[in-house]
C-alpha cells in the first residue's frame, strides 16, 4: 500500500511540476536576447576603478 501511495505522489509531483513550467513559459514575455546584458557584464554596476578599462584614452 505505501508503495503504491509513493509511485502516485511522486507522479503527481513531477506531472504538477512540468504543468507549472509549460503555464511559466507560455505565460511569460519572450526574452529578448540583443537586449539582455551579456552574462560577463552582469556585475554590480560600479565603474572600472583600475586596469587598463579605466585608463584614460590615448595613453
Amino acid at each position: 500500500m505505501a508503495q503504491q501511495q509513493y509511485k502516485t505522489l511522486r507522479a503527481g509531483f513531477w506531472i504538477v511540476l512540468v504543468v507549472f513550467l509549460a503555464w511559466d513559459h507560455w505565460a511569460s514575455p519572450r526574452v529578448d536576447l540583443r537586449f539582455e546584458a551579456p552574462l560577463i557584464a552582469a556585475g554590480s554596476g560600479q565603474a572600472a576603478q583600475g586596469g587598463h578599462c579605466s585608463m584614460p584614452a590615448g595613453k
